[in-house]
């Protein structure tokens, strides 16, 4: 059978980017465990579950698999995996994982095993942060020379103030796509299109909730699993 590793922030994760690929992977059949960086349930952001956000449909929808689902209530620690374990690696987005998820050192050691054994890896929104941090073995960055798209400048701009503060006063320590064009990755965030996923070579990126339900499909796709499967 096919499996599947997620890594969920205790940071804020966004609702819909970690619960599509996580329910349309599940309808494929697909064996799913998942970790967080501590082994601590994972925190969901309130605003991926506020109706007037995100619409009640999508709302209700994530709000009752984040409450519900066994696998995202008991996670195990992110250091207890072996990416050699599974087929896919999945790091859903939200602004909690540029301050855990994407400064954890196992989850970029999982991130580059992941690459380098030739398995799929899907990143998305903030999460794709991490490829800047991530090192390959042969000391190449793993964003060097890949298409990538991600959370934009553009759209973090109408989040933080001036000041690059949030709403609830955190303080973003930095901009994703600044970190992984600077990281030497090809970035693309397609703000002209209404969903954005890029495949590059065993890297799949997807720039945000927009984008979750395409990302999941081309995980499907690249794992070699029929999309009816999913249905």
């Amino acid at each position: 059978m096919t499996s599947a590793l997620f890594v969920v922030s205790e940071e804020g994760y966004w609702g819909e980017e970690c619960v599509e690929p996580l329910t349309t992977l599940s309808d494929a059949d697909v064996e799913i465990t998942v970790a967080t960086p501590s082994g601590s349930p994972p925190v969901i952001d309130e605003r991926s579950i506020d109706p007037e956000m995100v619409g009640e449909e999508t709302a209700e929808r994530v709000e009752e698999v984040h409450e519900n689902d066994e696998r995202l209530n008991d996670p195990v620690p992110v250091a207890s995996v072996d990416a050699e374990e599974y087929d896919a690696l999945v790091l859903p987005g939200g602004h909690g994982t540029v301050w855990d998820v994407n400064q954890d050192q196992h989850v970029r050691d999982l991130l580059r095993d992941t690459v380098e054994n030739g398995d799929k890896a899907l990143v998305v929104c903030h999460a794709v942060g991490v490829l800047a941090f991530t090192w390959m073995s042969d000391g190449s960055r793993i964003a060097e020379g890949r298409e990538v798209t991600g959370f934009p400048n553009e759209q973090e701009a109408e989040i933080v103030d001036e000041y690059g503060r949030m709403g609830d006063g955190r303080k973003l320590p930095y901009l994703v796509e600044d970190e992984v064009v600077a990281a030497g990755g090809d970035w693309d965030a397609e703000l002209d299109q209404e969903t954005s996923v890029k495949v590059a070579g065993d890297l799949i990126t997807g720039r945000g909730p927009e984008s979750s339900a395409d990302a999941a499909r081309t995980l499907l796709e690249e794992l070699g699993i029929e999309h009816e499967q999913a249905a």
